[in-house]
């Protein structure tokens, strides 16, 4: 126990001078603050020349909130939870594949540094984001994880900002599935991580923003506006229970299993969700919506 509580320790002080490394340092570009801010603005002035609802305030409803959640999301919840969940959880599932002398590395299937660096870099991107497509699909498909996603649901008003509204125990969802199949691979260092972060955060911005793209033929590859704001719509085409068009970054997923759905132009539809007129307007409380006695019904 006395091993656990130390890595939690030394997470929260290894984030923090991380964190704060990043604020100050501008030397490198693969950081993470500055990056998300260049991305933000250059997706928010995407909007503003070019907005598909054209009658769309800039300051959006919910912006702010969407703003604090981007931040809060982003930085503040790795340095409260993931950082420390992903490592003491790494550590407790190597221990206990030790008691039957295995470790992760037994697991491995080949180590990406052994390709190109081109392939190794698709081959991890292949990986999280089919791995994200289908967790995304549990969000949907499992009642007590659809209660957390709710909380990017109640999106009214689309913009890039709402990307990143989610309460907090998603990603714990979506870390703790990716976590096995990205050690299979194994042998990524942190500027890989870092091109394809960057690459996904700035297409979730896309999907997300007041942009009326489809990118082409490209459409059935990359997730996009067109696309993404029926993932959002209120009242769900007949015949689907759970959703429809779950891409993250990848919209090839959604073609291939047929959970695509981009009946007509979807500018106006209504967004959200069965009852969302009652879900709590306010950060803490959406964050405790979940524990709510009545979310079961």
């Amino acid at each position: 126990m006395e091993k656990y509580i130390d890595i939690i320790k030394n997470s929260y002080s290894g984030y923090f001078n991380y964190l704060k490394n990043e604020l100050i340092t501008l030397n490198h570009w693969d950081n993470y603050f500055y990056g998300l801010i260049v991305i933000s603005l250059v997706v928010w002035g995407l909007e503003i020349a070019f907005p598909w609802r054209k009658n769309q305030s800039i300051f959006r409803k919910d912006f702010w909130l969407d703003t604090f959640y981007m931040f809060f999301n982003f930085f503040i919840l790795n340095l409260i939870v993931l950082i420390a969940l992903s490592n003491t959880a790494a550590t407790f599932f190597n221990d206990i594949l030790g008691i039957v002398g295995l470790s992760i590395s037994s697991f491995q299937l080949f180590d990406v540094d052994d390709l190109p660096k081109v392939l190794g870099l698709f081959i991890f991107f292949l990986v999280s984001d089919f791995m994200q497509w289908n967790t995304h699909r549990l969000l949907h498909r499992v009642p007590l994880f659809w209660n957390f996603h709710k909380v990017h649901h109640s999106v009214k008003e689309m913009g890039f900002a709402a990307h990143l509204r989610y309460h907090w125990m998603e990603p714990v969802i979506y870390k703790s599935i990716l976590y096995i199949p990205l050690a299979i691979i194994g042998g990524f260092d942190a500027q890989d991580v870092a091109i394809v972060h960057f690459f996904a955060i700035t297409i979730g911005h896309l999907n997300h923003a007041n942009l009326g793209w489809d990118y082409g033929v490209l459409k059935y590859v990359f997730n996009n506006p067109k696309m993404h704001i029926w993932h959002h719509v209120k009242e769900l085409p007949e015949g689907t229970t759970h959703g429809i068009n779950y891409g993250i970054t990848l919209s090839i997923w959604d073609y291939l299993f047929k959970t695509n759905h981009i009946p007509y132009d979807g500018r106006d539809i209504e967004l959200g969700f069965e009852g969302d007129e009652d879900f709590p307007k306010d950060f803490i409380h959406q964050e405790l919506y979940p524990l709510h006695k009545n979310t079961s019904k």
